[in-house]
């Protein structure tokens, strides 16, 4: 395995090589590639892991030249082998960062990618994380708790749930007649601009 702590960037010192890992829709892929394409962000997306087949965001980066594998954790006899299954092709392809675009599984981080695998939460974390916590299931908390204040949280992932360090965040107002899908609609509008901005501060350490 590559060691990803060598460098920041690729070897035209201006596009830093990425991961992502998705299992859904792949709306933050679509977003990183809209920031790519037509704001400048410097990032060559050389790799998206799906976590099952026929995920829209596989077609997204399949349309967009980028290589795709579908690499289930059930086909994976150990916790220990679904992470070398994950990661081995990130260091073969040279990528110095993954980043986690609704993503729903569970994977071991390698000590080589401490600190190099970023997540998107949808809340202001340490508030409404940890296992169980993502989609219609925080901004539902959130609304419960009385919070008048939400919004995202881009962090460092170690092994436990939405516990890394927070590297960027962005908040929104809850408003008093907000449902669940309406708060969702306003904090992915700050996801949108808050992974681009996350990924800035990285390159620019």
């Amino acid at each position: 395995m590559s060691d990803p702590a060598t460098s920041s960037v690729d070897t035209d010192l201006t596009r830093m090589p990425v991961a992502v890992f998705l299992s859904g829709s792949g709306r933050t892929l679509a977003n990183l590639i809209r920031h790519r394409d037509e704001h400048g962000l410097p990032i060559d997306i050389r790799l998206v892991i799906g976590s099952r087949a026929g995920l829209r965001g596989l077609e997204i980066a399949a349309n967009d030249g980028i290589e795709t594998l579908v690499i289930r954790p059930q086909d994976c006899e150990t916790p220990e082998a679904y992470s070398a299954a994950m990661f081995t092709p990130v260091a073969d392809r040279g990528c110095e960062y993954v980043v986690m675009a609704g993503f729903l599984k569970h994977v071991l981080i390698p000590e080589a990618f401490t600190n190099r695998v970023i997540n998107i939460h949808p809340s202001l974390l340490p508030a409404f994380g940890g296992k169980g916590m993502y989609g219609h299931f925080v901004h539902e908390a959130v609304i419960a708790s009385g919070a008048d204040t939400s919004g995202c949280t881009v962090h460092f992932v170690d092994n436990l749930y939405d516990n890394g360090p927070v590297l960027h965040q962005r908040s929104c107002p809850v408003l008093a007649d907000d449902t669940p899908d309406a708060l969702a609609a306003r904090v992915f509008e700050q996801e949108c601009l808050a992974m681009p901005e996350a990924i800035q501060k990285l390159i620019q350490v």
